[in-house]
């Protein structure tokens, strides 16, 4: 990336820069932004830059990425079922039995899992709920 000074200014002042980005640059750019689970606006945030001016580069055969380049996710998403229950104020619970987890989250809510889960799918949920 490089700069051009927009215009002369006095001491003290902010120097307003224009930033030019090479080919190569514009391509890595817009490359990110087809990984699963990131935004735009993600990736513009990491380079500081508008994210209308990375929408403006996806437009462009030049800078989009190629579809068969991009990675798949390895699995489909999966849904866990969820039971939202009332909260009772109750005496301390004795431990949980096997196969069962409670998991209190921000706010004061509870989340019960039992039987067989898959890990993974559990993790993403609750990083998906604290966020």
């Amino acid at each position: 990336m490089s700069t051009i000074d927009s215009g002369h200014y006095g001491d003290g002042v902010a120097r307003r820069t224009k930033r030019l980005w090479t080919d190569e640059e514009k391509r890595s750019i817009c490359f990110q932004t087809a990984a699963p689970g990131v935004s735009v606006a993600q990736v513009a945030r990491r380079y500081a830059v508008n994210a209308n001016l990375i929408f403006k580069w996806l437009r462009d055969p030049r800078y989009a990425p190629d579809p068969t380049s991009v990675a798949r996710p390895a699995e489909e998403a999966r849904f866990l079922p969820v039971e939202i229950v009332a909260e009772t104020r109750s005496t301390p619970a004795a431990p949980a039995a096997e196969n069962h987890i409670e998991i209190e989250l921000a706010g004061g809510h509870r989340m019960r899992i039992s039987g067989s889960y898959d890990p993974e799918a559990l993790a993403r949920l609750i990083r998906g709920l604290s966020a």
